[in-house]
């Protein structure tokens, strides 16, 4: 693969032991050009196309699904720099609320990687849609994805029709998006095709997905496997 955002070899983890950067205790100098060097790393993570990001991501949760060992960057190290410098996501991800679909497991992210959105069933309202537009217009975040499930509860009650209270509202906008009849893995797809519809609602986010600027994807986390199947796939 010759496009990777950052592969064993050159992971954040890795690129900051290449740029020198040394432990937290440093004379002023050193700090000073621990700041560029960090500074640099982010830019350089920010500057990945989607399609590479998105690439990254499978990568990564094809290791999730193995079993290998979480290869995100969960260091005191990170902690402390993005604590400091700021946070510089390269993807958001719409997610469930839950329990069971963990993102940051799944596509084994590190500190600052991913900007995470759940709700019950992946739905997509103002306040989603704003907290999307914050990550990308803000924080430079070239890469949307929308990742339903599989035995989602809040779809399920959708096709059941036996939510109450606020939960109804959660309900209501899954049941809007689906035929009459509908089978469970068909209602979970089109449950993401209109979160990604609503998500493209937002005129800056529409414009941006047109120039290439960023991408908004699709996919379904099967609880059992761990394997993300994006749509189109």
């Amino acid at each position: 693969m010759s496009h990777e955002v950052f592969d064993d070899q050159t992971s954040k983890a890795h690129l900051e032991e290449s740029g020198g950067m040394s432990a937290p205790e440093q004379e002023p100098e050193q700090d000073a050009i621990e700041e560029d060097a960090y500074e640099a790393i982010e830019s350089a993570l920010a500057s990945h196309h989607h399609a590479q990001i998105l690439e990254h991501l499978h990568r990564r949760n094809a290791g999730y699904a193995a079993g290998d060992v979480h290869q995100g960057d969960l260091s005191r190290d990170t902690r402390l720099k993005t604590a400091k410098h700021g946070q510089n996501p390269y993807a958001v991800i719409v997610t469930c609320s839950d329990s069971r679909v963990p993102p940051e497991h799944i596509f084994h992210a590190g500190i600052g990687e991913l900007f995470v959105i759940r709700t019950a069933g992946n739905v997509v309202g103002d306040f989603e849609l704003g907290s999307i537009e914050y990550s990308v217009d803000h924080l430079k975040s070239n890469l949307i994805i929308v990742l339903g499930h599989t035995g989602c509860g809040a779809v399920e009650a959708a096709l059941g029709g036996g939510a109450h209270g606020f939960t109804k509202t959660i309900t209501d906008e899954i049941r809007a998006c689906l035929p009459e009849s509908c089978g469970a893995a068909e209602a979970e797809r089109l449950n993401v095709l209109n979160s990604m519809a609503r998500i493209r609602s937002s005129e800056l986010l529409r414009e941006l997905e047109d120039q290439d600027a960023i991408a908004i994807v699709g996919g379904i986390y099967d609880l059992a496997s761990g394997e993300v199947t994006f749509l189109g796939e």
